[in-house]
């Protein structure tokens, strides 16, 4: 396996989640040129995580396993199924767990990404011989001559685009990953995968949590928590007053901008403004007061420059569907950065990311982790 074939590219371990997108990936890779090989992570058991299971394409799943399968036996190329439940566990859902706990809002993509996909799978893709591996992604790499900097630019379909989930890819793991997807419409992906006769052509997408089976994380954290003997602290919602008009049922129930589910009445709506965890409890405001300017982010990785030494002005997205607002950007220390943004954004929540962009390049990213001054 360590000879790559003559005349070929490169040999590539393509990512296969089941799905429609990894599955012409690697039909598009094998017709650049490449050798593929394919490989399903598996992540979970649904004996762990429990739910009821929505027939959404996700992956892990046993069907989804088989279609891999049956996709690499149709064009003769390897396949291996990667046994990770043990360090996703570590990594990512206890991660997930911990920082709801905390008062944070976590998103675990970005965590499987960066220490799942991009490590484990890429050091997996050595151990075979390979010179790259390649996701589904919709996004591409491009580098920098003058400096030999990798970096990321969002996807061609602004709809499907997953840069912000990257931000976190150091220069190694971009200098031997392919995105092949990155300059495509999901549109003409489907029809690249009728045309090859794929049987994921048509199959639903999961924009999900994928070990959340049925979507609903409250119902995961409490049956996570229950198993390993856990429980979660009621406290007090306050308004900004600090007068209590209420009680939670344990921060991790709840999160910055919520409305719903507060289980109080006031003559005006409220939301959730602040989880506190170090006097347990949860401030609510009106919609009017979740507006800020200025947040700090820590653990940044920083992707197309250098960490500055000075301030600079970026686009900066603070979730997945946001648009990217207008933002002066100043490094606090080495991990750390202080953003002040143009104009307020609405309902900032800590454990989110934060990605920086200037001219559709990803400058880098990191973890929100205070709101306000």
């Amino acid at each position: 396996m360590n000879q790559v074939k003559p005349n070929s590219k490169g040999r590539v371990l393509v990512a296969l989640s089941g799905g429609v997108d990894s599955s012409v990936a690697l039909y598009l890779l094998r017709e650049q040129g490449y050798e593929v090989i394919g490989a399903h992570m598996k992540l979970w058991d649904f004996s762990e995580v429990g739910g009821e299971m929505k027939k959404d394409g996700r992956c892990c799943t046993l069907e989804s396993i088989d279609d891999c399968r049956s996709l690499c036996a149709k064009i003769d190329a390897p396949f291996y199924v990667l046994n990770l439940v043990d360090k996703f566990r570590e990594e990512v859902i206890e991660n997930f767990v911990s920082e709801y706990r905390i008062g944070r809002t976590p998103n675990p993509c970005v965590v499987c990404n960066t220490r799942l996909k991009w490590e484990s799978f890429l050091q997996r893709a050595r151990e075979l011989g390979c010179n790259y591996m390649a996701t589904g992604h919709y996004s591409s790499i491009k580098r920098y001559e003058e400096t030999g900097r990798y970096y990321l630019v969002p996807g061609e379909d602004v709809t499907r685009d997953q840069s912000y989930a990257l931000w976190g890819l150091s220069q190694d793991a971009l200098a031997h990953t392919l995105l092949p997807l990155g300059e495509m419409e999901k549109s003409l992906v489907r029809e690249k995968a009728r045309e090859h006769g794929v049987r994921t052509a048509e199959k639903p997408e999961s924009r999900e949590i994928c070990f959340v089976t049925d979507d609903n994380y409250r119902r995961f954290l409490r049956e996570w928590e229950e198993k390993r003997g856990r429980d979660f602290e009621s406290g007090e919602i306050v308004n900004e007053d600090g007068e209590v008009i209420g009680e939670h049922k344990g921060l991790s129930f709840y999160t910055v901008g919520q409305r719903k589910g507060l289980g109080i009445y006031q003559p005006k709506p409220v939301y959730v403004k602040e989880l506190d965890p170090e006097n347990n409890r949860i401030v609510v405001s009106n919609a009017e007061n979740l507006d800020e300017c200025e947040v700090d982010v820590s653990e940044i990785n920083w992707m197309a420059i250098e960490r500055p030494d000075e301030a600079f002005t970026a686009k900066v997205k603070i979730r997945y569907l946001h648009k990217a607002a207008s933002a002066t950007v100043t490094p606090i220390d080495r991990e750390t950065v202080r953003i002040r943004f143009q104009e307020k954004q609405r309902a900032i929540t800590p454990g989110q990311s934060a990605v920086f962009y200037r001219d559709d390049v990803v400058l880098g990213g990191g973890i929100i982790s205070k709101v306000g001054k």
